[in-house]
């Protein structure tokens, strides 16, 4: 009998680097420390770890499972041999190449889903169970229809006839009937369907759906068994420079909207659902304010969650209606965000939508219930959403720069390398994965920019390398605007930082793009004046800036508000009003709005209110007048409202991740086993069980000091601290002080035990 005559044999003469590859391609086997070579294959022929070791395998490893298993069921004889390697490529000979076989064979006996003797192959039997379509798919050339000719079919069928493909497509492939027995009528639609090779005849009572009929009905990508070879995506070619310039458009226009959207929901924050999503209603308003599409609302509200720059809960300030209902409001964080530079602003939102364990795209879709899905919602939460994604990008990545590939062809090769998972990979689902990382930034003309490249890389500093990409592709910012005779200003790129805020403070944006175009107004130039800059500011601000003649239009506005700004001034008393002209003051009082807010006078120029100053500016602005705020000094001070803010709760939307063990921890499990292995091999001599009496203690410590004199190794059973009970096989080299000192014969090192905690002591022979 030879040493691998069975599963625990070939484990045992693995190598140790050979068990720890296996251990971290299957974790689930070292949990618990397994005693023994036999307790770990029994742990790998368990049909759930089996299941989980093969969700990565791809198709043509999946035909060689097939293969083995069809050879095992045929040849059940023990006289009969198990397959031999040669055999396996004279079978898939003219199908692959032989260098493929034998990768596959590597990667299958890696994960101990087929093991060797000699030359032999010996699968797992549970391995049948994990085929992702039925046996003989990959071993027997099909008969069936091919897509196309199924897609022509469909539309001559009946409204029954229509209705049993669908509900065995949804349900399961096999379905009972009377109908499928012979002599049954031709016209009735089982027949019909057999006749026209859209179901399979099983049996009298069964009927099966092919595989390609399923897939087209169900619109999933029409994966063939017995193609062993990857498809060949036909790519298309962009340089990169344009690659990046699309990217780094969509990122200037993403953080743009985001911004917006952080002041809206600052300015008035969205109540929660009870379930606790974001409303349609809600979703709807803040695609209006900011001037976009509902559904890319929807993505960025959840992107903006995804990086802890919303939250829900009570904002502070709290509103004034509902205030102990849960808002969606923007975090303390946001500040900082806002004030990062754009590529860093890019960085923090890029990581959270590749980790985003939800699909932003289904928004507004409908639910088993016919209710739609909401933004922010528990339903629109998928597991394997982050897996997914990133397995379309890393397929992006394996192309050079520049190369853009069909969704089609990137469903189909995913399909191919992960048929366990292919309906993960269904056109829609592609096409709307790729849309999300357009708008991110990460594509540009359906190939990778450089930036998503780097953040892909996985290396510690990836974060840091994706900004230096972003940063330089995005467009330098230019420091200057054009101003137009009809009061609009135009900004030929991104400006800088501290322009861009002072053009946005004077002007409003009327049209976004890659050049922003403004408008001025009254409102916008006093809404400058009330934060505190003069007209002289304002002149100076457009004649440094701007590289067009300054319209007298522009003059004209700019003086005309600042002459009227800031004659009515307002304060608290609550609040009060002052004014160096007695007769304006009059006018104000005179007024329907001093009734409103019970203005009352306590000097010819000074008038009081009791109405809050936000309040005051707004009113008296709305009947006419031009008040400006002021403070205790008498300058001008800027009273526009920060915005709620939500504390983000600490880990409170980041997915349970388990850390993997490292290879230095899987080696000390490997030494563990193997000791347990040799205990349990070990030939015994004199043994001695402790029983807890003096007597026989004695005899366990005499037991052990004769072998550290006479250097014989003993076959110790110990109890460790966690409680797990061990066989392993040591050398003892001194007794005393309640511990035993032991030479490890395989690793060399000296361990120690604590006496009491040994189960029992043998003298090997």
């Amino acid at each position: 009998m030879t040493a691998t005559d069975s599963l625990a044999g070939w484990l045992g003469a693995r190598s140790d680097t050979q068990l720890v590859t296996l251990l971290q391609l299957r974790p689930d086997l070292a949990v618990p420390l397994p005693s023994s070579m036999a307790v770990l294959a029994t742990r790998a022929e368990q049909r759930a770890s089996v299941l989980r070791a093969t969700e990565d395998l791809d198709t043509l490893e999946f035909a060689i499972l097939e293969i083995l298993v069809v050879h095992g069921v045929k040849h059940t004889d023990r006289d009969r041999p198990p397959l031999r390697r040669d055999e396996l490529h004279v079978r898939l000979s003219g199908r692959v190449a032989s260098t493929a076989i034998d990768d596959a064979l590597e990667h299958l006996t890696a994960r101990a889903l087929v093991w060797t003797d000699d030359d032999e192959l010996h699968v797992i039997p549970a391995a049948a169970e994990a085929l992702p379509w039925p046996i003989g798919g990959a071993t027997e050339l099909p008969d069936a229809l091919t897509e196309p000719e199924v897609i022509a079919a469909l539309p001559e069928l009946t409204p029954p006839e229509r209705a049993l493909l669908d509900k065995l497509a949804a349900t399961g492939p096999r379905g009972r009937t009377r109908d499928a027995a012979p002599g049954t009528p031709a016209d009735r639609p089982i027949q019909r369907l057999l006749a026209l090779r859209l179901l399979h005849w099983i049996d009298d009572e069964t009927v099966e759906l092919p595989v390609t009929v399923g897939q087209v009905l169900r619109r999933e990508l029409v994966t063939h068994p017995h193609a062993l070879t990857p498809p060949e995506p036909c790519p298309a070619k962009y340089t990169p420079a344009e690659v990046n310039a699309v990217a780094a458009g969509e990122v200037g226009e993403l953080l743009r909207h985001c911004a917006a959207v952080l002041d809206v929901l600052g300015q008035a924050p969205a109540p929660a659902l009870r379930a606790g999503g974001l409303g349609v209603r809600e979703l709807r308003r803040i695609a209006k304010q900011i001037g976009v599409e509902e559904p890319r609302a929807g993505l960025l509200v959840e992107l903006l969650a995804a990086a802890k720059l919303l939250e829900k809960g009570v904002p502070e300030p709290p509103p004034e209606f509902d205030s102990t209902d849960d808002f969606w409001a923007p975090t303390p964080a946001v500040d900082a965000w806002l004030a990062a530079p754009p590529a860093r602003r890019w960085v923090a939102l890029a990581i959270a939508w590749l980790d985003l364990d939800r699909m932003p795209w289904m928004i507004g879709m409908r639910d088993a219930n016919d209710k739609p899905l909401a933004a922010l919602s528990l339903e629109l939460r998928t597991p394997h959403a982050p897996r997914d994604r990133r397995a379309i990008l890393d397929l992006l990545t394996e192309c050079s720069s520049g190369t853009a590939l069909d969704p089609a062809d990137i469903g189909r090769v995913l399909a191919w390398r992960q048929p366990r998972r292919r309906r993960h990979f269904r056109p829609e689902v592609v096409e709307q994965t790729l849309a999300e990382a357009a708008a991110v930034g990460f594509v540009g003309r359906g190939a990778l920019g450089s930036p998503a490249r780097a953040l892909l890389h996985g290396a510690a500093t990836s974060a840091a390398d994706a900004e230096a990409e972003m940063e330089a592709a995005l467009p330098e910012p230019v420091d200057h605007v054009l101003v137009q005779a009809d009061l609009t200003v135009i900004a030929p790129g991104p400006l800088t930082t501290d322009l861009q805020h002072r053009i946005a403070l004077v002007a409003d944006v009327e049209s976004a793009g890659a050049a922003t175009v403004y408008r001025l107004s009254e409102s916008s130039v006093r809404r400058a004046l009330d934060v505190g800059l003069t007209a002289a500011e304002l002149h100076s601000l457009f004649a440094k800036h701007s590289r067009t003649p300054i319209p007298q239009a522009l003059t004209y506005l700019i003086d005309d508000v600042a002459r009227r700004h800031g004659q009515l001034r307002a304060g608290m008393a609550q609040s009060f009003i002052r004014s160096d002209d007695p007769a304006l003051l009059a006018q104000v009082l005179s007024a329907p709005v001093a009734s409103a807010l019970a203005l009352r006078t306590i000097a010819p120029t000074v008038a009081i209110a009791h109405a809050p100053l936000g309040e005051l500016l707004e009113q008296l602005r709305a009947a006419g007048f031009a008040p400006a705020g002021e403070d205790s000094t008498g300058a001008i001070v800027d009273l526009r409202p920060r915005g709620a803010r939500i504390s983000a709760r600490p880990g409170a939307r980041q997915p349970y991740r388990p850390t993997p063990p490292s290879a230095e921890q899987l080696e000390l499990l490997v030494a563990e086993l193997r000791a347990g292995e040799r205990a349990a091999s070990a030939r015994a001599g004199q043994a001695v069980r402790p029983d807890g009496t003096r007597t026989n203690t004695a005899a366990t410590l005499a037991l052990l000091q004769l072998a550290a004199r006479v250097r014989r190794s003993v076959n110790i059973g110990y109890v460790d601290a966690q409680g797990v009970a061990t066989q392993r096989v040591v050398e003892p080299l001194k007794v005393g002080n309640g511990q035993l000192d032991a030479l490890d014969p395989v690793t060399g090192a000296v361990r120690h035990f604590t006496l009491h905690r040994i189960a029992s002591v043998a003298l090997l022979e």
